[in-house]
């Protein structure tokens, strides 16, 4: 999971989402297979969702999001066709009724032939919130300057995955010397006792990569690698950033990672660790092939992220995998926007059934334009069509759901 500082995120109440069990081996499914539907978060989709009232759908740019669609397909090919898409989302229907659809957009030549498959493929739902919340921001992968040897000031290790680290869920334990286990240290024992590094960055730089979960280093001599998220420490995260504003020791206007990097330069190493361990969370990455420098980290999904074709969304309310329409105001990208985005990844503050947080790629350049967005906007999934079919059955009506066609 690509563990991140969200840009900006709104926190949307969905008390009622439950997981539905998992379906018991059997044969590969049929289209018209019953759907045994699962508890949903109440939406009402009343609009009809067709491709001819998409906004921009005839104009809007198919080719990165479909490439994106197909490196989700790969992973689907790998699990069982019997599954659900996802068990808090059966309305999506099962794998094998997608692996069709993987199959056939294949056949894409160019952004006009993709756009007539799709419409022959799927059914585009509205998903709308029943207290009209929606927001949609935007996040990137940062790159940073690193060091092979400490060099002022790049002189922060960047924390690898310590081999006394036993994994616990959102516990994880630490396993000391005679064999016995305990609740992983905190920052500031962790950095007091000093880690293994797998490169070393500027202080402030290797803070908000903690913060932000994955990023890219790039050394003097060219080379480049990705710092992916391994794991964390398991304590909960506190902003420094509002205890250096509550300590008076920046203004509102300098609670920026620009405006943090600045006062920690300012002010010493001493006061800038006391400041980090006011943030008890520490993260260890592991260091990776930079690999395709056009995609980014994985996602939740384990595939690389795509820049604007990507998106995270609510896990507990979407499957991931599925291809999504987004319509919102995007200032770093004109202004009023809509496009095909796929659900590939997630984040902790990305709740609710209309949010998503539209990945802007990698670099200074995406994130100034990742973080000018934060708007409401409309959502579309786009579902095969027999699935769709059976949302706009009577039973999932009863759920206040809706599907028009195309």
């Amino acid at each position: 999971m690509l563990r991140r500082l969200l840009l900006l995120a709104s926190v949307l109440a969905l008390a009622s989402c439950q997981s539905a069990p998992p379906p018991a081996p059997s044969p590969k499914p049929s289209p018209t297979r019953p759907v045994d539907v699962a508890p949903l978060p109440p939406a009402a989709i009343e609009r009809p969702a067709s491709f001819r009232e998409l906004p921009d759908w005839d104009v809007a740019t198919i080719e990165l999001p479909l490439s994106a669609f197909k490196r989700s397909c790969v992973k689907l090919q790998d699990r069982s066709a019997g599954d659900y898409m996802a068990n808090v989302a059966p309305w999506a229907g099962y794998v094998a009724e997608w692996l069709p659809v993987c199959d056939a957009v294949n056949k894409a030549r160019d952004d006009e032939s993709a756009r007539r498959i799709l419409e022959s493929l799927f059914t585009p739902v509205e998903i709308i919130d029943p207290n009209g919340n929606s927001r949609f921001t935007g996040y990137f992968e940062p790159l940073y300057e690193a060091r092979y040897t400490p060099t002022p000031p790049f002189t922060e290790p960047v924390p690898a995955l310590p081999a006394d680290l036993v994994p616990n869920g959102a516990s994880p334990q630490q396993r000391l010397r005679n064999g016995s286990l305990r609740p992983y240290p905190s920052r500031a024992e962790i950095t007091t006792s000093g880690v293994s590094a797998i490169a070393y960055a500027h202080p402030a730089d290797v803070f908000f990569l903690q913060i932000q979960g994955s990023g890219r280093l790039k050394f003097p001599d060219g080379r480049t690698v990705r710092a992916a998220y391994a794991a964390h420490n398991g304590h909960p995260f506190r902003s420094t950033a509002n205890w250096l504003m509550e300590t008076g020791r920046i203004t509102a206007g300098e609670a920026s990672m620009q405006g943090i990097r600045a006062w920690m330069d300012r002010a010493g190493p001493i006061e800038t660790r006391m400041a980090m361990n006011q943030n008890p969370r520490f993260v260890f990455f592991r260091a990776l092939p930079e690999g395709d420098p056009m995609l980014g980290p994985e996602g939740a999904q384990a595939v690389p992220l795509t820049p604007l074709s990507s998106m995270a969304v609510d896990t507990n309310v979407h499957p991931l995998g599925v291809p999504m329409y987004v319509q919102t105001t995007a200032p770093g990208l004109g202004g009023d926007w809509a496009g095909m985005l796929v659900a590939q990844d997630t984040g902790g503050a990305i709740k609710g059934a209309v949010r998503g947080d539209l990945y802007f790629g990698t670099g200074p350049e995406a994130g100034e334009r990742a973080g000018t967005m934060n708007a409401p906007g409309r959502l579309w999934v786009f579902l095969p069509k027999a699935v769709a079919a059976r949302i706009n059955s009577t039973d999932m009506a009863a759920l206040g759901f809706h599907a028009g066609t195309p």
